[in-house]
């Protein structure tokens, strides 16, 4: 017989891993209630011109692609953010701003395999739209860190990397490079942290050799990391209006953040310009402080997209969280939660009679919401007693013939097997004055 295993990439979630998965999404769930975002979802299958009008037809090769029984070209969705500005872009007109909203849902993205990365993923992603200023960086950043916090994690576990693409706009500019060479330039810069001096290369093959001058100013600006380098590198009081404008926003937003007493988790760093083209303005991602993961986190602004996929013009910023790379960070950390699936009560429960007497109270206390455990099939009660013991509740209910004539059932405390008799017709105040104490 054929032996089934899980598609690369994919994974099966056991109870106790969809347990921990359930805590994360939870937490997750509150953190963003806390800060006013309302959640939403969208359909896992979408035309596949959605993505092709995001991303141009080479994200194709990243996709889950297929024409369906309608001869539609659809893929499962490998992110939110096309399927969020669809949704806002529909409703515009009446929904009231600043639109604060959040998802948890699971990806699909055909991509080579590693640590932290598979071919589906959950991401909860949150989003600002209809807010032009940086007063809607704040909000993220602030949210992106409480999501990390909200389980234990610290400064020293993880901070943001902060930086900002219409200012490497400004700044390529002001050297002398055209529109083409500025993007390719970006390109270069974003993958210079895995790629080294290679990095340049599509560039040299399209332009010529990079210069001596213009190579170092670029590592030198990518390589910033601090607001008050940040201003010296520009020229500080002499730089241009748009740069002075730029640098403004800069400081009301890490004004915003040190009010907010998380200056601690961010840091400036200009090396970050993140790869999809679609982002406008601040970008930004989280990692963990060791380095020895992916990025937990990554966004930014992106205040063309919605009017690129049909809608109105509305500015908009936004992040996503996977919960791979999370998972393993907590798990590496020792935060990971510890999950019991211990029931509150165990019945142990004599022949036939007792436990017609017992199903009632059972069920009695479960719409009370005890979870309460009890053998299917009738077993001796040495072995109840054994699996009462084992299933880690704190409380047993004993339904003898003898209980059951004299109307009571024996409330033993598992922890140190003290009994008491209770009037039968008192169970469910008996156990929950068990469990809230005197």
């Amino acid at each position: 017989m054929a032996s089934f295993q899980t598609l690369p990439g994919f994974r099966d979630f056991y109870p106790e891993d969809l347990a921990k998965r359930t805590h994360i999404f939870r937490v997750w769930r509150q953190t963003a209630a806390a800060f006013g975002f309302v959640e939403y979802d969208t359909p896992v299958l979408e035309p596949l011109d959605l993505y092709r009008a995001k991303s141009g037809d080479e994200i194709e090769g990243q996709l889950f692609s297929f024409t369906d029984k309608g001869d539609r070209q659809v893929a499962l969705r490998p992110e939110m953010t096309p399927s969020v500005c669809r949704l806002v872009g529909e409703r515009a007109g009446s929904l009231k701003r600043p639109i604060k909203w959040f998802s948890i849902a699971e990806f699909y993205r055909y991509e080579r395999m590693q640590r932290g990365r598979g071919r589906c993923f959950f991401q909860l992603n949150a989003d600002v739209f209809g807010e032009a200023g940086s007063e809607a960086e704040i909000e993220l950043v602030a949210l992106l860190v409480q999501c990390h916090r909200a389980f234990g994690l610290t400064e020293a576990d993880f901070y943001v990397r902060l930086s900002d693409r219409t200012l490497w706009l400004h700044y390529l500019g002001s050297l002398g490079l055209d529109e083409g060479r500025i993007r390719m330039l970006l390109t270069a810069v974003d993958r210079f942290e895995k790629q080294g001096d290679d990095a340049f290369a599509p560039y040299v093959s399209a332009h010529g050799e990079l210069p001596a001058e213009l190579k170092a100013k670029l590592l030198a600006f990518l390589g910033i990391r601090s607001f008050e380098a940040l201003e010296a590198a520009l020229g500080g009081t002499a730089a241009t209006p748009a740069i002075a404008a730029r640098l403004a926003d800069w400081r009301k937003l890490l004004g915003g953040l040190e009010s907010m007493g998380l200056s601690r988790f961010v840091q400036v760093d200009l090396g970050v310009v993140r790869g999809l083209a679609y982002y406008t303005g601040f970008v930004f991602e989280a990692f963990d402080r060791k380095g020895e993961l992916r990025a937990l986190a990554g966004g930014g602004r992106y205040d063309d997209l919605v009017a690129k996929l049909g809608g109105p013009d509305l500015p908009a910023v936004g992040f996503a969280i996977g919960d791979m790379t999370f998972s393993l960070l907590l798990q590496e950390r020792g935060l990971a939660p510890q999950i019991s699936h211990a029931p509150d009560v165990y019945c142990v429960i004599g022949g036939e009679a007792e436990r017609r007497a017992a199903f009632g109270d059972i069920q009695r206390l479960r719409t009370a919401g005890f979870k309460v455990e009890y053998p299917l099939r009738e077993v001796a009660f040495g072995k109840q007693f054994k699996a009462a013991a084992d299933s880690g509740a704190k409380v047993a209910l004993i339904y003898g013939s003898d209980e059951l004539a004299r109307g009571v059932v024996k409330l033993r405390d598992l922890a140190d097997r003290t009994e008491r008799e209770v009037p039968a017709a008192d169970i469910e105040a008996s156990v929950r004055g068990f469990f809230e104490g005197p």
